[in-house]
């Protein structure tokens, strides 16, 4: 059987490269010596890159070669996400770059690594650029396949020079076309016809050959424009049985699909019947993950439903938020990004989505600032920066260089900046001298945090021509620091800022839950600045993506927690919690079904700051069960061991 499959799956994979010669003739002189150290492939969605990847490791591995292929949609956008994956695709134990760039030329005389859907890995572009490949032995190559074309740097940064190759893949010709459609076993007269309206796009010719003739026919004869893909994927689902219609529509609202997800989402069906159903489409691909329907189809069917249903849409977006936030509570470390992931792709919201997922080309780069970088930063700083705060940040610049990431434009001049740093790694006296982080500082001791839990500094940003004011530049340094957000939770409980004018930022901060600070030693009012913190909670990045998200929604978490309010939602009104019961409810929650010491309570609630006893848990969680009233069994004792909160589905009957 499996013969016979890896047979069928060739004679497709050649009909799906019709009319790719000469691109995977390119592609594949990477392999020679003397050829490129890496290649970048870049197209519009259904253009063909994955199934070029997937011609180019066939015939890479035929000769010999290792490939080794990651979906970056898989992987979390941070250094040690990335090694991490690695590590496993090569056998090999986790650890340092060194470490894994010389495991990776082990595995093989000529390595190839290949990541794919490189669009939303932008937040490692720069490091991959300066340090990755930079590490990587002589015997590997490495291929980037994404949507956007490579920013600027990888083609005029010193030394890399003829090291590096772009291949733009565009619609197949019409004698190429046409091949497709006959190997797909459309009629000649169709085919032509088919040819006539898809243009030579592979996804729409994918999706015009698994239409019946006559409707396709039919549908195409008023003709589509531009809108090919997008018409033909209304019509292919409105062409499909109606029960596979409702899953998919279903299945739209999700970044992957899973059977769990498929159960929460659709509850009167066979989830596994549902699931592949889904997997023997023409559009969905098989990962690791799951299954993924193609971003172009799946955005199409997902903004019919809106449109057309919006209620049933908006009820699967709940539910499919209910399922990953409970898969979120118990993930483990390695899995905790694919929740996240899918997290962001429930929630609407545009300006977290950018900022983890951004749209459009990429005009800035940022990266690690360096010491020639020094004059044009201050330049920026003496333009835009009081005396004062001007003479704070040079000496931050001065003695503490490392904090610093520039964004460049195309000519490679720097445009902007920011300083960010965790203040637990510099010391304190040297902090203080600066009254800004003075200020974050009084703070921590006036609110501290648990041991496990720490904060980011998000000292300044500027841009060259703009300030502080929203740019381009600004969202580019903004999208960097979201890889500090994902490298540093689960451990980042707060972000501190600072701003001159808070009227562009206000709408944005409530909406992400930022609190303008008061009544520390700082006059702020004297300077013109004000500061804002982000309190992230107990749960960090990740619990705080779940209340936008539920906010978003119009849904509890767990039913009965506002988490934005601070308040409990119970059938006779809203009760207020105090910052310590909050604290408590929050992190049983987020453990949900599982034993939590007071030990942990104690540590990750009360925080560093505490010496006492922990009889004051038990005091807590007296007033909290007085508060939830008949809802007070779902905080259960663990007797010799703490508290557990008990999930809903598991409630004793009435």
């Amino acid at each position: 059987m499996s013969q016979f499959k890896d047979l069928v799956d060739r004679r497709r994979l050649l009909t799906d490269l019709v009319g790719r010669k000469q691109e995977l003739d390119v592609l594949l002189e990477i392999l020679k010596p003397g050829g490129p150290l890496v290649v970048h492939v870049n197209g519009i969605a259904g253009i063909g890159k994955s199934t070029l990847l997937d011609g180019f490791a066939q015939q890479a591995r035929a000769t010999g070669a290792t490939v080794i292929r990651l979906d970056c949609g898989t992987v979390e956008p941070t250094e040690a996400g990335l090694l991490a994956e690695l590590a496993v695709a090569t056998g090999g134990s986790p650890g340092s770059l060194q470490e894994v760039a010389v495991r990776l030329g082990q595995v093989g005389a000529r390595v190839i690594v290949a990541l794919d859907t490189y669009e939303v890995f932008r937040l490692m572009d720069s490091w991959l650029r300066q340090n990755f490949v930079p590490f990587l032995p002589d015997n590997v190559r490495v291929i980037l396949c994404g949507r956007e074309e490579p920013v600027t740097a990888w083609l005029l940064a010193p030394g890399w020079q003829g090291l590096f190759k772009t291949l733009r893949l565009g619609s197949l010709d019409q004698q190429s076309a046409l091949e497709f459609l006959s190997q797909a076993g459309i009629p000649a007269a169709e085919a032509r016809q088919l040819e006539g309206i898809c243009h030579g796009h592979p996804l729409a010719l994918t999706l015009a050959a698994a239409l019946k003739a006559s409707d396709a026919t039919n549908a195409m004869s008023a003709g589509v424009g531009q809108r090919v893909v997008e018409e033909l994927s209304r019509l292919y689902v409105a062409d499909i049985p109606p029960q596979t219609r409702r899953i998919v529509e279903a299945a739209s609202v999700l970044r992957r699909v899973t059977v769990p997800l498929v159960a929460a989402l659709l509850t009167d069906l066979s989830p596994q019947d549902a699931y592949e159903r889904i997997r023997a489409l023409p559009f969905v691909q098989t990962d690791r993950d799951g299954l993924r329907l193609h971003d172009t189809v799946r955005e199409v069917i997902a903004a019919t439903l809106r449109a057309e249903n919006p209620q049933k849409y908006r009820e699967y977006r709940r539910a499919g938020y209910r399922q990953i936030r409970s898969e979120l509570r118990t993930a483990v470390p390695s899995g905790l990004w694919r929740c996240t992931a899918d997290l962001l792709y429930v929630l609407e919201n545009p300006v977290v989505r950018e900022a983890f997922f951004p749209c459009g080309g990429q005009e800035y780069v940022v990266e690690q600032a360096h010491a020639r970088d020094a004059e044009q930063i201050l330049e920026i700083v003496d333009r835009h920066e009081t005396s004062q705060m001007a003479a704070a940040l040079g000496q931050w610049l001065t003695r503490a260089p490392e904090t610093f990431a520039v964004a460049r434009d195309p000519r490679g001049t720097v445009a902007g900046f920011y300083c960010a740093f965790d203040p637990s790694r510099w010391p304190v006296g040297f902090q203080r001298e600066d009254p800004v982080s003075r200020t974050w500082l009084e703070h921590l001791d006036r609110q501290p945090l648990p041991r496990t839990q720490g904060a980011l500094f998000l000292r300044r940003w500027l841009a060259a021509e703009t300030g502080e004011a929203p740019s381009a530049v600004q969202a580019a340094c903004f999208l960097d620091l979201k890889r500090k957000y994902l490298e540093l939770r689960p451990n980042l409980r707060r972000v501190y800022l600072v701003l001159q004018d808070l009227a562009p930022y206000a709408a944005v901060f409530r909406t992400l839950e930022f609190q303008v600070l008061s009544g520390s030693s700082w006059p702020s009012s004297a300077h013109g600045y004000s500061t804002a913190m982000l309190d992230f909670g107990p749960s960090s990045v990740d619990g705080w993506l779940a209340r936008l998200v539920a906010a978003e929604l119009g849904v509890e978490d767990q039913g009965i927690l506002d988490c934005a309010a601070r308040e409990l939602v119970l059938k006779d009104g809203r009760v207020s919690l105090s910052k310590l019961e909050f604290g408590v409810i929050e992190y049983l929650q987020r453990h949900a079904g599982q034993a939590v010491s007071r030990a942990a309570l104690l540590e990750n609630v009360w925080g560093q700051s505490y010496d006492g006893g922990s009889n004051v848990v038990d005091v807590v969680i007296r007033a909290l069960r007085k508060k939830l009233a008949d809802r007070a069994f779902l905080v259960e004792t663990v007797q010799g061991v703490g508290y557990r909160w008990r999930r809903e589905s598991s409630a004793p009957a009435a």
